[in-house]
């Protein structure tokens, strides 16, 4: 590992370079996932090549060269793709997102404690890969691309077909999760359909300040633990869900979302209401109706203590059970207005999650949790 040391630069000038980056993040992440619906839109391709380009532009006014490589060769592939010479793939968009991955860590260790490490022989392997994809081997690029992305993740084996076990067989714990939310081998229905419920959520989460990010940062998390489970709940009607689990807490008074002291029965009551509003969004669109009950069983708990009807145990679903952890997981790891709650690390989240889930949550579960996230904090600390 190598070390980068900035040069002096104020304060200022570093966090309004993150805040830029990670704008330039969700733009892209977005971006790509339009690509996925529609990968010759010429347009949405060349806001992808604008995006990697300001970013390196504006590390390159810091000086912060290690970096700038990496992106100029990332600029390269997306200016190959805007010209027609090479097509949009999965797993570009992967790369794409791996990468930016990356420099939102470097800058954000620089802004924390003045410098950042780095791998440069990885950064160096990972910019030959990248040159080598060109107009002239198309049949390679999938496996190039594939190549190049497990440099930088090598839990994502992209290029290999895995081997088909029995169902329900738990795969061992990748160290990251997905780039998006939104699983990648589905119809494109199916997408269309997922992509319209995340774009129905984002003005809903921005009426609150707690909520921004809530349903992208659940669904990815959904769709990792539900892979090492071995993949027992339908991905896109988890997806589908995880999006769509609170939308009917846009119905609630923000005097009582936002409220400091503990809620009468009253506010706690139409607090529990929101399940019904959200699970009625999806009630008439049968092809969804998994995804509906998880919505409306995800505040049921175990011993039967939760709400709205309070069933227990086998009659609540797999996917209610599972989004039910990671809703709790969510709340108390993001700062939120009710009972003074103050935002926990992941890791104290973790412990804190396992010393209550007796009764309310699934043991089954929870150890796909555990497991899961054991793998992601232990990646975050090698990092």
């Amino acid at each position: 590992m190598q070390t980068f040391k900035h040069e002096d630069l104020d304060e200022d000038i570093l966090t309004d370079l993150l805040e830029e980056i990670n704008e330039l993040y969700e733009a892209s992440e977005q971006t790509l996932i339009e690509l996925e619906l529609k990968p010759e839109d010429n347009e949405l391709q060349r806001s992808l090549f604008r995006s990697i380009h300001t970013i390196k532009g504006d590390l390159g006014l810091v000086n912060f060269s290690p970096l700038i490589p990496l992106l100029q060769h990332g600029e390269d592939l997306l200016d190959y793709l805007r010209k027609g010479q090479i097509q949009y793939t999965s797993n570009m968009s992967d790369l794409v997102l791996l990468i930016m991955d990356r420099v939102k860590v470097f800058v954000q260790s620089c802004i924390q404690t003045g410098q950042a490490e780095y791998n440069k022989t990885l950064f160096d392997k990972l910019v030959v890969e990248i040159q080598r994809i060109t107009p002239e081997n198309a049949a390679e690029h999938e496996h190039l691309l594939a190549k190049a992305v497990s440099i930088l993740d090598p839990s994502l084996d992209l290029s290999v077909e895995q081997p088909k076990g029995k169902e329900n067989t738990e795969a061992s714990a990748p160290s990251s999760i997905a780039t998006t939310g939104i699983p990648k081998s589905i119809s494109n229905d199916d997408r269309e359909d997922l992509v319209f419920f995340r774009e129905l959520m984002k003005p809903i989460e921005k009426r609150s300040k707690y909520w921004e990010g809530r349903g992208d940062r659940i669904a990815k998390l959904a769709g990792y633990i539900n892979k090492i489970a071995g993949s027992p709940i339908n991905e896109v009607q988890l997806a589908v869900a995880c999006y769509m689990h609170d939308f009917g807490m846009a119905f609630i008074p923000i005097a009582v979302l936002h409220k400091q002291e503990k809620l009468d029965e009253t506010e706690f009551n139409l607090m529990r209401s929101h399940v019904y509003k959200s699970a009625r969004l999806l009630e008439n669109l049968n092809q969804w109706n998994e995804a509906r009950k998880m919505v409306m069983q995800h505040h049921e708990r175990i011993d039967g203590t939760g709400y709205p009807l309070g069933i227990k145990q086998d009659d609540i679903c797999e996917g209610a059970k599972l989004l039910a952890i990671l809703d709790t997981f969510d709340a108390i790891t993001h700062a939120r207005a009710h009972e003074g709650h103050q935002q926990r690390p992941k890791k104290k989240a973790v412990i804190e999650i396992n010393r209550i889930a007796k009764g309310k949550f699934s043991g089954k579960w929870m150890q796909a949790f555990n497991k899961g996230m054991a793998a992601l904090l232990t990646s975050e600390r090698a990092r």
